[in-house]
Protein backbone atom coordinates (compact mmCIF):
# COMPACT_ATOMS: atom_id res chain seq x y z
CA UNK A 1 0.00 0.00 0.00
CA UNK A 2 1.32 3.43 -0.96
CA UNK A 3 0.37 6.55 1.02
CA UNK A 4 0.68 10.09 -0.31
CA UNK A 5 0.90 12.52 2.62
CA UNK A 6 0.28 16.10 1.49
CA UNK A 7 -0.31 18.49 4.40
CA UNK A 8 -0.04 22.22 4.89
CA UNK A 9 1.44 23.76 8.03
CA UNK A 10 -0.12 23.73 11.48
CA UNK A 11 0.32 27.43 12.19
CA UNK A 12 2.25 28.07 15.37
CA UNK A 13 3.31 24.48 15.91
CA UNK A 14 4.34 22.45 12.84
CA UNK A 15 5.70 23.17 9.39
CA UNK A 16 4.12 21.21 6.54
CA UNK A 17 7.21 18.98 6.44
CA UNK A 18 7.06 18.30 10.18
CA UNK A 19 3.35 17.49 9.89
CA UNK A 20 4.01 15.06 7.04
CA UNK A 21 6.72 13.30 9.04
CA UNK A 22 4.49 12.98 12.11
CA UNK A 23 1.66 11.50 10.04
CA UNK A 24 4.04 9.01 8.43
CA UNK A 25 5.31 7.86 11.84
CA UNK A 26 1.77 7.25 13.03
CA UNK A 27 0.72 5.27 9.97
CA UNK A 28 3.91 3.18 9.99
CA UNK A 29 2.94 1.81 13.40
CA UNK A 30 0.00 0.10 11.74
CA UNK A 31 1.36 -0.45 8.22
CA UNK A 32 5.13 -1.01 8.67
CA UNK A 33 5.50 -2.43 5.15
CA UNK A 34 3.73 0.47 3.41
CA UNK A 35 5.53 2.95 1.17
CA UNK A 36 5.17 6.69 1.52
CA UNK A 37 5.56 9.87 -0.49
CA UNK A 38 5.75 13.03 1.61
CA UNK A 39 4.60 16.13 -0.24
CA UNK A 40 4.55 19.23 2.02
CA UNK A 41 2.37 21.86 0.38
CA UNK A 42 1.16 25.42 0.82
CA UNK A 43 -1.62 27.56 -0.61
CA UNK A 44 0.06 30.93 -1.06
CA UNK A 45 0.49 32.08 2.51
CA UNK A 46 3.16 31.15 5.01
CA UNK A 47 4.94 27.95 4.03
CA UNK A 48 5.23 28.83 0.33
CA UNK A 49 9.02 28.97 0.47
CA UNK A 50 9.23 25.67 2.32
CA UNK A 51 7.13 23.96 -0.33
CA UNK A 52 9.33 25.20 -3.16
CA UNK A 53 12.56 24.48 -1.29
CA UNK A 54 11.50 20.84 -1.14
CA UNK A 55 11.80 20.72 -4.94
CA UNK A 56 15.53 21.44 -4.60
CA UNK A 57 15.72 23.78 -7.60
CA UNK A 58 15.95 27.11 -5.80
CA UNK A 59 18.71 29.00 -4.01
CA UNK A 60 17.77 30.76 -0.77
CA UNK A 61 18.37 34.51 -0.70
CA UNK A 62 18.28 36.93 2.26
CA UNK A 63 17.36 40.61 2.17
CA UNK A 64 17.08 43.32 4.82
CA UNK A 65 13.58 44.79 4.63
CA UNK A 66 10.98 46.41 6.88
CA UNK A 67 8.22 44.57 8.67
CA UNK A 68 4.66 45.91 8.75
CA UNK A 69 5.59 48.47 11.43
CA UNK A 70 8.75 49.64 9.69
CA UNK A 71 11.28 47.72 11.77
CA UNK A 72 14.35 46.14 10.17
CA UNK A 73 14.05 42.38 9.61
CA UNK A 74 15.85 39.77 7.51
CA UNK A 75 13.55 38.13 4.97
CA UNK A 76 14.11 34.96 2.95
CA UNK A 77 13.16 34.48 -0.67
CA UNK A 78 14.15 32.07 -3.44
CA UNK A 79 15.77 32.41 -6.85
CA UNK A 80 16.01 29.72 -9.48
CA UNK A 81 19.45 30.06 -11.01
CA UNK A 82 18.59 28.86 -14.51
CA UNK A 83 15.21 30.48 -15.15
CA UNK A 84 15.78 33.48 -12.85
CA UNK A 85 12.33 32.97 -11.37
CA UNK A 86 12.05 34.56 -7.93
CA UNK A 87 9.72 33.16 -5.26
CA UNK A 88 8.62 35.68 -2.63
CA UNK A 89 6.51 34.99 0.43
CA UNK A 90 5.04 38.37 1.35
CA UNK A 91 4.62 37.40 5.00
CA UNK A 92 8.40 37.30 5.32
CA UNK A 93 8.05 41.09 5.35
CA UNK A 94 4.52 42.03 6.40
CA UNK A 95 3.58 38.82 8.21
CA UNK A 96 1.30 38.81 11.22
CA UNK A 97 3.70 36.34 12.81
CA UNK A 98 6.27 39.12 13.15
CA UNK A 99 3.97 41.40 15.16
CA UNK A 100 3.12 40.84 18.82
CA UNK A 101 -0.60 40.80 19.50
CA UNK A 102 -0.35 43.98 21.57
CA UNK A 103 1.39 45.80 18.69
CA UNK A 104 -1.07 44.99 15.91
CA UNK A 105 -2.46 48.12 14.27
CA UNK A 106 -3.36 47.99 10.55
CA UNK A 107 -4.03 51.75 10.52
CA UNK A 108 -0.26 52.36 10.60
CA UNK A 109 0.98 49.10 9.05
CA UNK A 110 2.46 48.95 5.55
CA UNK A 111 3.43 46.55 2.76
CA UNK A 112 6.56 48.64 2.17
CA UNK A 113 8.77 45.63 2.98
CA UNK A 114 7.07 43.52 0.32
CA UNK A 115 8.01 46.16 -2.22
CA UNK A 116 11.58 45.96 -0.97
CA UNK A 117 11.57 42.21 -1.63
CA UNK A 118 10.40 42.82 -5.20
CA UNK A 119 13.19 45.36 -5.67
CA UNK A 120 15.72 42.85 -4.29
CA UNK A 121 14.52 40.19 -6.74
CA UNK A 122 14.79 42.60 -9.68
CA UNK A 123 18.29 43.64 -8.59
CA UNK A 124 19.27 39.96 -8.55
CA UNK A 125 18.16 39.59 -12.17
CA UNK A 126 14.73 38.00 -11.74
CA UNK A 127 12.91 37.58 -15.06
CA UNK A 128 9.69 36.55 -13.37
CA UNK A 129 8.34 36.83 -9.83
CA UNK A 130 5.89 34.55 -8.08
CA UNK A 131 4.67 36.16 -4.89
CA UNK A 132 2.63 34.26 -2.33
CA UNK A 133 0.33 36.48 -0.31
CA UNK A 134 -1.33 35.60 2.98
CA UNK A 135 -0.78 35.77 6.71
CA UNK A 136 -0.41 39.54 6.62
CA UNK A 137 -0.50 42.11 9.41
CA UNK A 138 -1.48 44.81 6.89
CA UNK A 139 -4.68 46.18 5.41
CA UNK A 140 -3.27 48.81 3.05
CA UNK A 141 -4.44 47.46 -0.35
CA UNK A 142 -0.79 47.24 -1.40
CA UNK A 143 -0.24 51.01 -1.40
CA UNK A 144 2.90 50.70 0.73
CA UNK A 145 4.34 48.29 -1.81
CA UNK A 146 3.38 50.63 -4.65
CA UNK A 147 5.13 53.57 -2.98
CA UNK A 148 8.29 51.50 -2.62
CA UNK A 149 8.16 50.74 -6.34
CA UNK A 150 7.91 54.42 -7.29
CA UNK A 151 4.28 55.54 -6.98
CA UNK A 152 3.39 58.69 -5.10
CA UNK A 153 0.16 59.36 -3.24
CA UNK A 154 -0.62 63.06 -3.04
CA UNK A 155 -2.95 65.23 -0.98
CA UNK A 156 -4.96 68.17 -2.31
CA UNK A 157 -1.90 70.42 -2.01
CA UNK A 158 0.17 67.91 -4.07
CA UNK A 159 2.22 66.92 -1.03
CA UNK A 160 3.27 63.25 -0.94
CA UNK A 161 1.73 61.16 1.82
CA UNK A 162 2.90 58.02 3.53
CA UNK A 163 0.16 55.67 2.21
CA UNK A 164 -0.77 53.97 5.44
CA UNK A 165 -4.51 53.46 6.03
CA UNK A 166 -4.90 56.30 8.54
CA UNK A 167 -3.81 58.65 5.71
CA UNK A 168 -6.08 57.14 3.03
CA UNK A 169 -8.82 59.80 3.37
CA UNK A 170 -6.23 62.52 2.64
CA UNK A 171 -5.09 61.00 -0.68
CA UNK A 172 -6.52 62.87 -3.65
CA UNK A 173 -4.28 61.78 -6.52
CA UNK A 174 -1.93 58.97 -7.60
CA UNK A 175 1.26 59.69 -9.54
CA UNK A 176 2.69 56.53 -11.13
CA UNK A 177 5.10 58.27 -13.50
CA UNK A 178 8.15 57.06 -11.56
CA UNK A 179 6.97 53.46 -11.18
CA UNK A 180 9.98 51.23 -11.89
CA UNK A 181 9.93 48.69 -14.77
CA UNK A 182 8.73 45.34 -13.49
CA UNK A 183 9.04 41.77 -14.77
CA UNK A 184 5.89 39.63 -15.05
CA UNK A 185 4.48 38.99 -11.59
CA UNK A 186 2.18 36.13 -10.61
CA UNK A 187 0.22 36.16 -7.36
CA UNK A 188 -0.34 32.91 -5.48
CA UNK A 189 -3.32 33.63 -3.24
CA UNK A 190 -5.03 31.48 -0.63
CA UNK A 191 -8.46 33.10 -0.20
CA UNK A 192 -11.05 34.33 -2.70
CA UNK A 193 -12.31 37.41 -0.87
CA UNK A 194 -12.91 40.62 -2.83
CA UNK A 195 -11.38 43.85 -1.60
CA UNK A 196 -14.55 45.44 -0.25
CA UNK A 197 -17.92 44.54 1.22
CA UNK A 198 -19.12 42.04 3.80
CA UNK A 199 -16.62 39.43 2.57
CA UNK A 200 -13.86 41.95 1.93
CA UNK A 201 -10.42 42.32 3.45
CA UNK A 202 -11.40 44.73 6.21
CA UNK A 203 -14.57 43.13 7.51
CA UNK A 204 -13.40 39.52 7.38
CA UNK A 205 -9.73 39.77 8.36
CA UNK A 206 -9.37 43.22 9.94
CA UNK A 207 -10.33 42.19 13.49
CA UNK A 208 -7.72 39.43 13.72
CA UNK A 209 -5.08 41.99 12.68
CA UNK A 210 -6.07 44.45 15.38
CA UNK A 211 -8.78 46.59 13.78
CA UNK A 212 -11.23 47.55 16.52
CA UNK A 213 -14.93 47.11 15.76
CA UNK A 214 -15.54 50.88 15.93
CA UNK A 215 -12.88 51.44 13.23
CA UNK A 216 -14.17 48.83 10.75
CA UNK A 217 -16.62 51.12 8.93
CA UNK A 218 -14.19 54.05 8.58
CA UNK A 219 -11.40 51.79 7.35
CA UNK A 220 -13.76 50.16 4.86
CA UNK A 221 -14.72 53.61 3.56
CA UNK A 222 -11.07 54.62 3.30
CA UNK A 223 -10.25 51.42 1.41
CA UNK A 224 -13.09 52.14 -1.00
CA UNK A 225 -11.73 55.66 -1.55
CA UNK A 226 -8.24 54.56 -2.56
CA UNK A 227 -9.55 51.69 -4.68
CA UNK A 228 -11.70 54.16 -6.62
CA UNK A 229 -8.67 56.42 -7.13
CA UNK A 230 -6.62 53.47 -8.41
CA UNK A 231 -9.41 52.31 -10.71
CA UNK A 232 -9.77 55.77 -12.25
CA UNK A 233 -6.00 56.25 -12.55
CA UNK A 234 -5.25 52.94 -14.24
CA UNK A 235 -8.57 52.37 -16.01
CA UNK A 236 -9.16 48.99 -14.38
CA UNK A 237 -11.14 48.17 -11.24
CA UNK A 238 -9.91 44.96 -9.65
CA UNK A 239 -11.73 45.40 -6.33
CA UNK A 240 -14.34 42.71 -7.00
CA UNK A 241 -11.95 40.08 -8.36
CA UNK A 242 -11.83 36.99 -6.07
CA UNK A 243 -8.48 37.23 -4.30
CA UNK A 244 -8.28 41.03 -4.46
CA UNK A 245 -8.89 41.11 -0.71
CA UNK A 246 -6.22 38.54 0.11
CA UNK A 247 -3.51 39.74 2.53
CA UNK A 248 -5.32 42.96 3.40
CA UNK A 249 -5.89 43.89 -0.24
CA UNK A 250 -2.35 43.11 -1.39
CA UNK A 251 -3.89 41.12 -4.24
CA UNK A 252 -5.68 44.27 -5.38
CA UNK A 253 -2.52 46.36 -5.09
CA UNK A 254 -0.37 43.94 -7.10
CA UNK A 255 -2.97 43.76 -9.86
CA UNK A 256 -3.51 47.52 -9.96
CA UNK A 257 0.04 48.82 -9.62
CA UNK A 258 2.13 45.90 -10.95
CA UNK A 259 -0.16 44.39 -13.61
CA UNK A 260 0.20 41.11 -11.74
CA UNK A 261 -1.87 38.02 -12.50
CA UNK A 262 -3.75 36.11 -9.81
CA UNK A 263 -3.39 32.34 -9.56
CA UNK A 264 -4.70 29.86 -7.03
CA UNK A 265 -1.82 29.40 -4.64
CA UNK A 266 -2.52 25.72 -4.25
CA UNK A 267 -2.82 25.11 -8.00
CA UNK A 268 0.41 26.97 -8.67
CA UNK A 269 2.40 25.06 -6.08
CA UNK A 270 0.77 21.71 -6.82
CA UNK A 271 1.58 22.10 -10.51
CA UNK A 272 5.21 23.00 -9.86
CA UNK A 273 5.65 20.02 -7.51
CA UNK A 274 3.76 17.60 -9.79
CA UNK A 275 1.25 16.82 -7.04
CA UNK A 276 -1.48 15.47 -9.30
CA UNK A 277 0.76 12.78 -10.78
CA UNK A 278 1.91 11.73 -7.31
CA UNK A 279 -1.68 11.55 -6.07
CA UNK A 280 -2.63 9.43 -9.09
CA UNK A 281 0.12 6.94 -8.24
CA UNK A 282 -0.96 6.57 -4.61
CA UNK A 283 -3.45 4.21 -2.98
CA UNK A 284 -4.50 6.47 -0.12
CA UNK A 285 -4.12 10.24 0.25
CA UNK A 286 -3.74 12.01 3.60
CA UNK A 287 -3.90 15.79 3.86
CA UNK A 288 -3.82 18.00 6.92
CA UNK A 289 -3.81 21.56 8.24
CA UNK A 290 -4.00 23.30 11.58
CA UNK A 291 -7.64 24.31 11.16
CA UNK A 292 -10.32 22.87 8.90
CA UNK A 293 -13.28 25.24 8.60
CA UNK A 294 -15.39 27.12 6.09
CA UNK A 295 -12.32 29.05 4.88
CA UNK A 296 -10.81 25.72 3.82
CA UNK A 297 -13.35 25.67 0.99
CA UNK A 298 -11.96 28.97 -0.36
CA UNK A 299 -8.97 27.20 -1.92
CA UNK A 300 -6.86 26.02 1.00
CA UNK A 301 -4.48 23.08 0.65
CA UNK A 302 -6.74 20.31 2.04
CA UNK A 303 -9.58 21.07 -0.36
CA UNK A 304 -7.14 21.29 -3.27
CA UNK A 305 -5.68 17.90 -2.38
CA UNK A 306 -9.18 16.45 -2.00
CA UNK A 307 -10.18 17.74 -5.43
CA UNK A 308 -7.22 16.06 -7.11
CA UNK A 309 -7.74 12.84 -5.15
CA UNK A 310 -11.40 12.68 -6.15
CA UNK A 311 -10.43 13.31 -9.78
CA UNK A 312 -8.30 10.17 -9.70
CA UNK A 313 -10.74 8.19 -7.55
CA UNK A 314 -8.37 7.97 -4.59
CA UNK A 315 -9.70 7.94 -1.01
CA UNK A 316 -8.63 11.10 0.81
CA UNK A 317 -8.57 11.70 4.56
CA UNK A 318 -8.03 14.97 6.42
CA UNK A 319 -6.37 15.50 9.80
CA UNK A 320 -6.36 18.80 11.66
CA UNK A 321 -5.65 20.57 14.89
CA UNK A 322 -9.33 21.49 15.06
CA UNK A 323 -12.37 21.12 12.85
CA UNK A 324 -15.16 23.68 12.53
CA UNK A 325 -18.13 23.54 10.15
CA UNK A 326 -17.91 19.74 9.72
CA UNK A 327 -21.17 19.58 7.78
CA UNK A 328 -19.63 21.75 5.05
CA UNK A 329 -16.41 19.75 4.92
CA UNK A 330 -17.62 16.15 5.21
CA UNK A 331 -18.67 15.76 1.54
CA UNK A 332 -15.11 16.45 0.39
CA UNK A 333 -13.29 13.79 2.39
CA UNK A 334 -13.61 10.08 3.08
CA UNK A 335 -12.94 10.85 6.71
CA UNK A 336 -11.75 13.61 9.05
CA UNK A 337 -10.34 13.76 12.55
CA UNK A 338 -8.92 16.46 14.81
CA UNK A 339 -6.51 16.73 17.72
CA UNK A 340 -8.70 19.13 19.70
CA UNK A 341 -11.41 16.89 21.11
CA UNK A 342 -12.13 15.11 24.38
CA UNK A 343 -11.08 18.16 26.38
CA UNK A 344 -7.72 18.81 24.70
CA UNK A 345 -7.01 22.54 24.87
CA UNK A 346 -5.40 24.71 22.23
CA UNK A 347 -2.37 25.29 24.44
CA UNK A 348 -1.86 21.55 24.97
CA UNK A 349 -2.39 20.85 21.27
CA UNK A 350 0.25 23.38 20.22
CA UNK A 351 2.76 22.29 22.84
CA UNK A 352 2.43 18.62 21.94
CA UNK A 353 1.56 18.84 18.25
CA UNK A 354 4.04 16.25 16.84
CA UNK A 355 3.04 13.51 19.27
CA UNK A 356 -0.69 14.27 19.05
CA UNK A 357 -0.71 14.34 15.25
CA UNK A 358 1.26 11.08 15.20
CA UNK A 359 -1.36 9.49 17.48
CA UNK A 360 -4.17 10.85 15.31
CA UNK A 361 -2.58 9.34 12.19
CA UNK A 362 -2.16 5.99 13.96
CA UNK A 363 -5.83 6.01 14.96
CA UNK A 364 -6.82 6.76 11.36
CA UNK A 365 -4.64 3.93 10.07
CA UNK A 366 -6.29 1.46 12.44
CA UNK A 367 -9.66 2.34 10.91
CA UNK A 368 -8.51 1.73 7.33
Amino acid sequence: MHFLIAPDKFKGSLSAKQAAEAIERGIRRVFPEATFTLLPLADGGEGLLDAFMESGNFITQHSEVHDALGRDVTAKWLLQDRSKTAIIESSQANGLWRIAETERNPLISSTHGVGQLIRAAIAAGANEILIGIGGSATNDAGLGLAATLGCQFLDTAENPLNPIPENFPKISRIDSSALIPLPPIRIAYDVKNPLLGPRGATRIYGPQKGVSLEKIDSLETAMGHVSNLAAKHFGHDFSEIPGAGAAGGLGFGLMSFCKARLESGFDCIASTLNAENQIAKSDIVITAEGSLDSQTLEGKTPIGVARLAKKHHRPVFALAGKISDPDLLTPHFNGMDAIMKNGITLEHAIANAPELLEQLAEALARKL
